[in-house]
């Protein structure tokens, strides 16, 4: 990229003068004479100068919009030579939400590391929605989503399946009335759920209880709003919380029901009680989602390759 064009990208960035000037380790009366330069070369201003921080103007705007195009162009390049070159090494920024950065991706992202050292992991944890936007800025090599809203824009990939389960404190009396339908952490554990003699039961049956819900942008909130619209009711709400494993740690000591994905169920919990619901609501596919691009590195390729392998 062009220094002047490296110029206006860190004044952008910086919002001062001064600040770039020292990244770029050079004086400020000089920066701004570069600046300037351009400025006259086009006839007008790039920056609001009586506005601090700096602020774009519709034509910095402009520049700082072919910046980018530029820098993403130059890291395609890099990429594409260093897969000429068929080194197994570069970079992958992955976005995952806590309950996939905690649950799903661990094993993996360890397995693949040891199989490929010379790939460099990122790993940001944002919701669904600042992932999205992050994927669509192509700031993100790779993100993973089941809410069809996000992943129609995107190239993507099935990668997995869960199954939500309704879990209720094992002391709430009304696993007495049901005791038909519960299911324990091990026969999760089992995947009894899986079995197509496991027996369904509707969620209303569950009207009388508190919930613990997830706050609203999570997919199992729209989820659980739809299996209540189903079951007729209007669920007390006791509490809302952002992550799927704080519902399912605050449901275990005994505060109130939740919805829980049975990828979480890891040991014998014996504090709740787990039951199978009559919904299509309840199986979600989680999908590798990659920004539209016309190249995609081999270290992203070769990290959905051993996704679909080993997840």
């Amino acid at each position: 990229m062009k220094p002047e064009m490296t110029y206006i990208y860190t004044v952008y960035k910086e919002g001062s003068f001064s600040k770039a000037a020292d990244k770029l380790f050079m004086t400020q009366p000089a920066l701004s004479i570069s600046i300037q330069k351009i400025e006259q070369s086009i006839g007008m201003p790039l920056f609001d100068r009586s506005r601090r921080p700096l602020k774009l103007t519709e034509a910095g705007e402009i520049y700082i919009d072919i910046i980018n195009r530029m820098m993403l162009l130059e890291q395609e390049q890099e990429q594409r030579l260093s897969d000429i070159r068929e080194l197994v090494s570069g970079n992958i920024r992955l976005g995952g939400s806590h309950y996939l950065n905690a649950y799903i991706l661990p094993t993996i992202l360890t397995g693949f590391s040891r199989e490929y050292p010379g790939v460099k992991l990122e790993i940001i944890e944002e919701s669904s929605f600042e992932l999205s936007a992050m994927l669509a800025d192509r700031k993100l090599d790779l993100t993973f989503s089941c809410n069809p809203a996000f992943m129609k824009n995107f190239e993507r990939y099935e990668i997995f399946e869960d199954h939500i389960l309704l879990c209720v404190p094992i002391e709430h009396k009304i696993n007495e009335k049901y005791m038909h339908y519960a299911l324990s952490a091990n026969d999760i554990l089992n995947n009894r759920h899986m079995q197509k003699t496991c027996p369904a039961v509707s969620l209303s049956f569950f009207s009388e209880l508190e919930f613990i819900l997830l706050t609203k942008g999570n997919n199992l909130y729209e989820r659980a709003n739809d299996m209540f619209r189903e079951a007729g009711f209007e669920p007390k709400i006791k509490l809302t919380v952002s992550q799927l494993v704080t519902a399912y740690r605050l449901a275990a000591s005994n505060m109130a029901a939740t919805f829980v994905s049975d990828r979480l169920v890891r040991s014998g919990e014996d504090s709740l009680v787990f039951y199978k619901l009559y919904s299509d609501h309840t199986t979600r596919m989680f999908y590798a989602l990659l920004p539209n691009r016309e190249y995609t590195s081999r270290a992203v390729k070769m990290f959905i390759q051993y996704m679909l392998i080993h997840v």
